[in-house]
Formats: C-alpha cells, sequence, structure tokens
C-alpha cells in the first residue's frame, strides 16, 4: 500500500474519532451553558484556529484566485454560516433529549440526503443511492422508534432535522469551494455561526463566566479539535486518499460518538439499536460507495467537503 495512503487513511480515521467523540463533548458542555452560547464561543475558537493554517498556505496560493477577493469571502460565509447555524443549533438543542450515540448516527444521515437533494436539480442519483436511504430509513425505525412513531424522541427529530441542513450546507459548500480561498471559506462561515449563535445566546439564554470556565474543556475540545484540527487534518489527507477510503473512515464518526457515549457517559445501546446502527451505517456507505457498486451511481462524493459536528 502506498505510504502517502495509508498515512491519509490514519488520518481520516483519527478525523472521524475526533468528530464522533465531539458528540459527547457537546452534551456535557450543555451541563453548564446553554447549546447557543456553546456553539457560539465553540465556532469563535474554530474560526480563530484556521487563521495559522491560512497564513502558512498564503505563500503557496495563486497569484489570483476567482472569487478570492474580501467580498466574495464575505458573501460566501454568510451563506454557509447561516446554513451551518441552522444545523449546529438544530443538532445541539436535540442533543439535550438523545444521546451522543443516536445524535452521531443520525447526523450522518446527511450522506444520503445529499444525493436525494439532487433531484431538484434533475440529478440521478442511481439504484445504489436509493437502496441505501431504504437501509438508513429502516435503520432510523430501528434506533429511534420503539412503540410507534410517537416514540420517537424530540431530541432525535431535532437531530434528524439538522440533518437536512449538513446536506444543504455540503451542497453549498460544493458549489462555493472552487470559486475562492476553501480555507477562508470556512474561517469566514465559522465566525458568522458564532455570531449569530451568541445573538441568539444573548437574548435567551443566561450567559455567566461561572458556566463558561466550568465548560472550558468540552468549548475547546468543539473549537480547537473538532472543527480547528480535524477539518485541517481532512484537507490534508484527502490529497492523497483514495474516495472511497475517505467514504468508509469518515462515516465512522457515528460509531465513535457511540463508543464515546458509552465510555464517558454511560450511554447503553439496545440490541434493536445496535440493529439500527448498523443498518444505517450500511445505507450510508453504500450510497455514497455506489458510484462503484453501481454504473450509474453517485459519482459526487459529498465528503469533498464535510460537515463538522
Amino acid at each position: 500500500m502506498d505510504r502517502n495512503a495509508f498515512r491519509a487513511d490514519l488520518l481520516l480515521l483519527l478525523t472521524a474519532a475526533i468528530w464522533g467523540f465531539a458528540f459527547v463533548a457537546q452534551r456535557v458542555g450543555m451541563d453548564h451553558v446553554g447549546p447557543f452560547t456553546y456553539n457560539g464561543i465553540r465556532f469563535a475558537i474554530g474560526s480563530l484556529s484556521l487563521l495559522p493554517l491560512i497564513i502558512l498556505t498564503k505563500r503557496k496560493e495563486p497569484a489570483a484566485i476567482p472569487g478570492g477577493d474580501a467580498r466574495a469571502i464575505l458573501v460566501g460565509g454568510l451563506m454557509a454560516g447561516i446554513i451551518l447555524f441552522a444545523g449546529a443549533s438544530l443538532q445541539q438543542a436535540g442533543l439535550v433529549y438523545t444521546t451522543a450515540g443516536n445524535a452521531g448516527f443520525i447526523t450522518g444521515l446527511y450522506v444520503v440526503i445529499v444525493p436525494l437533494l439532487g433531484l431538484f436539480w434533475k440529478q440521478n442519483p442511481g439504484a445504489g443511492t436509493w437502496i441505501g436511504a431504504i437501509l438508513a430509513a429502516v435503520g432510523l425505525y430501528f434506533l429511534s422508534v420503539s412503540d410507534g412513531l410517537s416514540s420517537i424522541s424530540f431530541g432525535d427529530l431535532l437531530v434528524l432535522l439538522s440533518a437536512f441542513f449538513w446536506a444543504g450546507h455540503v451542497l453549498l459548500i460544493g458549489w462555493l469551494a472552487p470559486k475562492m480561498n476553501s480555507l477562508k471559506l470556512a474561517s469566514a462561515q465559522f465566525a458568522i455561526c458564532a455570531l449569530f449563535s451568541l445573538l441568539v445566546a444573548a437574548g435567551t439564554e443566561v450567559i455567566s463566566w461561572a458556566g463558561i470556565l466550568r465548560a472550558t474543556l468540552p468549548i475547546l475540545y468543539g473549537g480547537l479539535f473538532s472543527v480547528g484540527i480535524a477539518y485541517t487534518l481532512q484537507v490534508v489527507a484527502q490529497r492523497h486518499a483514495h474516495p472511497a477510503h475517505s467514504a468508509i473512515l469518515l462515516s465512522l464518526e457515528g460509531a465513535f460518538a457511540a463508543l464515546g457515549g458509552w465510555l464517558l457517559l454511560d450511554e447503553v445501546l439496545t440490541g434493536r439499536a445496535l440493529l439500527g446502527c448498523a443498518l444505517m451505517l450500511g445505507g450510508m456507505l453504500l450510497s455514497e460507495l455506489s458510484g462503484y457498486l453501481f454504473k450509474n451511481g453517485n459519482k459526487n462524493s459529498p465528503f469533498k467537503e464535510t460537515p463538522t459536528p
């Protein structure tokens, strides 16, 4: 195996682990601060954490990048930041009522939703995507529904809704990224998300320095590791990683979320929930890898730009 490819696979596995355990940090952080306060601070940290990488890569930047001016970055960052704010807010609020493991797997459904949204642009998702979507839907039923649809938790519903915003975010970033510097765009969208989150927090939550200090470690993990470090690792790794390897490894985010919930929060998945997780993971992988399994499968990998939790 190529050494660079093997190194890239290890970095992608580490990225999935960081993002998976971030769901634990998000739950723990809300023991001390509100969901909007948590998101506001962590995305502000995430935005700032990308600045050193932007400075280091500036020397390698072409003299003229289409759409690379400050106005384009601001407009693109505003568009992406608003959708990111919606997805992150719904996910964070959902974590108040559901487990880290559930949130991790349900969030991962954006992988299936992305190609299905392509129907609005008259794109044929392909047989693999449809089969994957059915598997994922059945898996979601086993994971979240125990006694009729009325039994699905409010938190699972919020996280499911957030997955649609994550999918929209992936599509928007896929359109914006070729037009401008992707690192500057990422930093700008994180800053916009932080601004909106803090504005909502100021009007709806009690913000105290004592609470923020008690939530320091979860906030730093969510901002510095989940946003800054993991995003950087993904960018570096996907220069050499095989697309199929990227899909498989990054899809393990949900599994790491469940593992983190079990190890650190004493969350336990029932046999029914484990079956649901397995079906959802299989559906996500089939949807993502359908381009390799079916002639007309999904060839536009959403993992070119992956949302951070």
